[in-house]
């Protein structure tokens, strides 16, 4: 995607700076106003339950359907079972259309908070293009929103130094992306039983889905994965959560990609997380030994495998505006955004 901005902002690029591993960003065939990932998830204390069923039933059945979708599955903070739908359009007005027409848009609209023993939640995340970044380790593999008929994979040397997921995003060659208010968490817990809330961001919220493919991986590089990068993924995830106050981090799951007819799990995962701004994110990439032995890793990995490495990372990043609100029904004050959301409404 092309900078249709005369940039005003300074790249962060280095002078004469050369990429020590390729990777490849997502462009589109034709042009785009908005893109949409919409995630949309029951909550459950176990996951055998008739309600999943009844879920994962009306998630397969959908008119004005997505361009892509993948069903996820994660255990978060407080134990609660969590089978997500995430789903993508280009085209906001048939994502409009299947969030009132769908059987899933119409069974999550319909639930009623104080008679369910359940809870569910709807996280619309919803950008112009230019408040999008995206990156992958290689260009065979489609992900999230990649899977989207009409999006590319092309080539981009904006990589390998600090700063440059902030220069993949178009808009920052004009707009800092500095957030509106302080990274506060709210002095007490969210009544969030039996109630239908509606969350809102704070402006420039970030949220990143990032993701581990190794389902082609064997031998060396299987192992590799398993008993070295995987590791050091999930403790740079661990201190993004344990430290959520001085990092920014609001929400952080690290889910599973499920087969859509087994239901078996994939081995393929991604980290879907919220961050008060892209300077915390950016801060913690850049000065924390966690995120520094995930790169150095990965970087070492490209080099010694080139074209022949089976591991595939990636990950999409959104920049929101202020207007971007969450829902949360019936389920637990740890949820999402709720212990950060700067305001909290009731929805009748």
């Amino acid at each position: 995607m092309t900078a249709p901005y005369v940039r005003t902002i300074p790249e962060r690029r280095p002078e004469g700076h050369v990429p020590k591993a390729p990777r490849w960003s997502l462009a589109f065939e034709a042009p785009v106003s908005l893109v949409t990932a919409d995630y949309l998830a029951i909550q459950l204390p176990t996951d055998g339950t008739d309600e999943a069923e009844l879920f994962l039933e009306l998630a397969r059945q959908s008119s004005d359907g997505p361009d892509a979708w993948e069903l996820l599955t994660c255990t978060d903070e407080a134990g609660a079972v969590n089978l997500v739908q995430v789903s993508y359009w280009l085209d906001p007005s048939a994502h409009a259309r299947w969030l009132r027409s769908s059987k899933l848009g119409r069974w999550y609209a319909g639930l009623n908070p104080a008679a369910i023993t359940f809870g569910a939640w709807h996280e619309t995340v919803q950008v112009p293009p230019d408040r999008l970044e995206t990156i992958a380790s290689k260009p065979g593999h489609v992900f999230g929103l990649g899977r989207a008929p009409g999006a590319l994979m092309r080539h981009t040397t904006t990589n390998g130094y600090y700063g440059a997921a902030r220069d993949r995003f178009p808009v920052s060659a004009v707009d800092p992306l500095e957030p509106a208010e302080p990274h506060v968490r709210r002095t007490r817990p969210v009544n969030s039983a039996k109630r239908r809330l509606r969350a809102e961001c704070g402006h420039n919220t970030v949220v990143i889905r990032s993701g581990q493919l190794w389902e082609s991986a064997t031998g060396d590089q299987l192992d590799d994965y398993v008993n070295e990068l995987q590791p050091k993924l999930l403790a740079g995830m661990r201190h993004l959560v344990d430290h959520a106050d001085s990092e920014g981090t609001l929400s952080l799951r690290i889910t599973t990609n499920l087969d859509k007819e087994t239901l078996q799990p994939r081995r393929e995962t991604s980290v879907y997380a919220h961050f008060a701004s892209l300077e915390h994110l950016e801060h913690w990439a850049k000065t924390h030994q966690t995120h520094a032995r995930i790169y150095a890793h990965a970087i070492r990995k490209q080099q010694e495998y080139g074209d022949d490495r089976s591991v595939v990372t990636w990950h999409e990043v959104f920049v929101l505006p202020r207007t971007a609100a969450f829902e949360y029904v019936n389920c637990h004050p740890g949820t999402g955004i709720l212990p950060f959301a700067p305001t909290v409404m009731g929805v009748e």
